[in-house]
């Protein structure tokens, strides 16, 4: 459940904040400013503000102990839009948005076929952010599974400690089980969430 989670989140995350952070980065449109504000301002709330209003929203729409109940609110993360906007509005020249329209190439095309692989150290940065927060994520499931086949690792660690007899044998190996997916993920992407980070950091 967690790797599901962990996955389905962290693919939706790299498409909707770069089609978003791209739309910030080269489009001017109406309350462009104020909309990007809103997405800074956001990033400043706490995760335990809006725990209730999710699990009100979650409950009003049936999804209740269902896996979607915690990749689809975490869709399209503040941070990742933040990210994708910088190195897009950094990294990305105009003139070669500009030269494809030129050629004949459509919005959709310019973006899936264009800046989209030029955007392989941040989309890496971001898909390592998020499928970190997402693995070790706790306190959304608590709020929203129920059934313990729904449990993801973190909840399902907790599951096991009680106020007496717990088996902190199991409850240690099964915590240095879940570390493995992360440490492996890290080893193959600590090269490219450096570049990520540092990319158009420096203009030249």
């Amino acid at each position: 459940m967690s790797l599901y989670v962990a996955s389905m989140t962290t693919a939706l995350n790299l498409l909707l904040c770069s089609l978003a952070g791209y739309a910030f980065a080269i489009y001017e449109f109406r309350f462009k400013r104020a909309l990007f504000a809103i997405v800074l301002g956001s990033m400043m709330l706490p995760a335990f503000l809006h725990m209730i209003p999710s699990f009100m929203v979650m409950d009003a729409l049936g999804w209740i102990d269902e896996p979607r109940a915690l990749y689809v609110p975490a869709a399209a993360s503040a941070l990742g839009i933040f990210l994708m906007r910088q190195y897009i509005g950094s990294a990305i020249p105009p003139d070669l948005i500009d030269a494809a329209r030129i050629d004949g190439c459509g919005e959709f095309r310019i973006f899936w076929s264009i800046v989209l692989p030029l955007l392989t150290p941040a989309l890496g940065t971001l898909g390592l952010i998020t499928f970190i927060a997402s693995w070790n994520n706790f306190v959304a499931p608590l709020v929203v599974m129920r059934s313990a086949e729904h449990y993801t690792l973190p909840l399902a660690l907790r599951s096991m400690q009680a106020p007496n007899n717990t088996e902190w044998g199991a409850l240690m190996m099964g915590s240095a089980i879940a570390m493995l997916p992360l440490l492996v993920a890290y080893l193959f992407s600590a090269r490219r969430l450096v570049a990520g980070l540092t990319s158009g950091a420096v203009r030249g």
